[in-house]
């Protein structure tokens, strides 16, 4: 698992049929202190989360497509939980 921010959102009228029905978000990966470690990339959002949002993230395809539910899907990133607090 990885944390990120929330950065935007994804429009897009034409999706994969496994995205269907999907939010798709911006994240970047951020380390506890909420400094930037790493590119940008897209997660499905698993937990409704929104911009601004520290986010932890699954970004191993398998996992991710378990946690869909679809073990079909084209699906390398998503998001699993929202962060309230780092200790």
């Amino acid at each position: 698992m990885k944390l990120a921010k929330v950065i935007g959102n994804v429009v897009a009228t034409v999706k994969t049929p496994s995205h269907k029905n999907q939010k798709l978000m911006v994240v970047e990966p951020v380390d506890e202190a909420g400094n930037v470690i790493g590119d940008s990339f897209i997660a499905v959002d698993g937990s409704q989360a929104g911009v601004g949002d520290t986010v932890l993230i699954i970004e191993e395809g398998g996992s991710a497509r378990q946690v869909m539910g679809n073990p079909d899907g084209a699906v390398d990133a998503i998001i699993v939980g929202i962060v309230d607090k780092l200790e």
